[in-house]
């Protein structure tokens, strides 16, 4: 294992009621001003929305509200959320949601604080930002695990980038299942894979032997898969649900990275798929996967053949170590068509057309893989996944 130094700012209160219970306490500690970040508006179908105000309300806080954020956030809506925050002078921004929300707010409040242009200041000055306002998250869609790390994936539509940004941690995420009892089906199918997907990308990395980080991911690994199956079987079993949105956070605390430099190969050039698209990130994940991973079997073999037997049970007697390998990619794939999930770009509606060869070239290639790729066989990947 890797030399490393852990330490996690983000305070979790997990369970039923969490917010009624520990939201007017850490309510106290912030000032007057509270902006109220949230998406489409499903939270006021469900009572979230009604239920938060009354605690905002009850805490004498002056509320301004900021709907609207898309699932996969843009830029242009992160600089109108930080224009808000400093025309309202907010203290404290409540960012309710999934993974879009978590990840717009995160650079927010790093914008609202400075007058630089925040993409500018980081990918090209390769400065880091300093100075944030205060947030909290209430998660009501699971998968991103947004909610526990500082990095945000935005949309830049000018430049055609889906890429890193860097802005604050969460002082406290609240985690109940049940307010993620209203979700679509598909967004639980597709956020679940993107946390296994999560929990791959890190086990992919190196080291590449046994250690006890990557022990821990194949608990994770196992428990995703068993309760997302339990969840299409029941999908109101809470009891489920609170596993899959705790096995997201899981992938993404920094327990399952520790001593590791990850992969991240597939989400990279996911990303640029979606810059391209706009399509469905866990959908797009999902049909990546196997095909990256075909790729990747020569130099991956002895990873897959683990994951084979200590994730899907696949039976090690009489088998080599590359038949395990090639075994371990056939399950993820049928595990993807069973749980309903896409295995070609043509069933997610991306056109044929699509400009494949500028989504290759404007992927970043990653530092932890185990096979070094080229932007050539990016676009052999694209290709095939059609």
């Amino acid at each position: 294992m890797n030399t490393f130094t852990y330490s996690y700012p983000t305070k979790v209160y997990f369970g039923e009621k969490a917010a009624k219970n520990s939201l007017p306490a850490e309510l106290k500690k912030v000032g007057k001003n509270v902006m109220l970040a949230y998406g489409g508006g499903s939270i006021k179908k469900n009572g979230v929305y009604d239920e938060l105000m009354g605690i905002l309300k009850a805490a004498g806080k002056n509320v301004t509200e900021f709907s609207g954020i898309m699932s996969n956030p843009t830029y242009n809506k992160v600089q109108q959320g930080a224009q808000l925050a400093k025309k309202n002078s907010v203290d404290f921004i409540l960012a309710v949601g999934g993974g879009s929300v978590i990840d717009c707010c995160k650079v927010i409040s790093a914008q609202a604080k400075i007058s630089d242009d925040l993409w500018t200041f980081e990918t090209e000055k390769h400065g880091s930002p300093s100075e944030f306002i205060p947030m909290g998250a209430v998660v009501t869609a699971f998968g991103t695990g947004a909610e526990m790390n500082n990095g945000a994936v935005i949309t830049h539509e000018e430049k055609k980038i889906k890429g890193a940004l860097w802005g604050a941690f969460y002082s406290f995420a609240i985690l109940d299942p049940v307010y993620t009892m209203t979700m679509p089906l598909r967004q639980v199918i597709s956020g679940s894979f993107d946390a296994l997907s999560h929990c791959m990308e890190t086990y992919m990395g190196t080291p590449r032997k046994t250690n006890l980080s990557d022990e821990i991911n194949e608990a994770c690994q196992r428990n995703i898969i068993r309760n997302l199956r339990a969840t299409l079987n029941e999908p109101q079993d809470t009891a489920a649900r609170s596993e899959l949105i705790w096995a997201a956070a899981m992938a993404e605390n920094g327990i399952l990275k520790i001593g590791k430099i990850t992969d991240f190969q597939a989400h990279m050039l996911e990303h640029q798929l979606g810059a391209y698209t706009n399509c469905n990130h866990g959908e797009g994940l999902a049909v990546i996967h196997p095909v990256l991973y075909r790729h990747m079997l020569p130099k991956a073999q002895a990873q897959f053949a683990r994951l084979a037997v200590n994730v899907w049970g696949i039976s090690p007697y009489g088998k080599s170590e590359s038949r395990l390998a090639e075994e371990f990619i056939n399950t993820l794939s049928d595990f993807i068509k069973e749980v309903g999930l896409p295995a070609k770009f043509s069933e997610m509606g991306i056109a044929d057309d699509a400009d494949y060869k500028a989504i290759a070239d404007s992927t970043v290639l990653t530092a932890g893989c185990c096979k070094e790729f080229t932007k050539e066989e990016l676009l052999e990947v694209l290709n095939e996944c059609r």
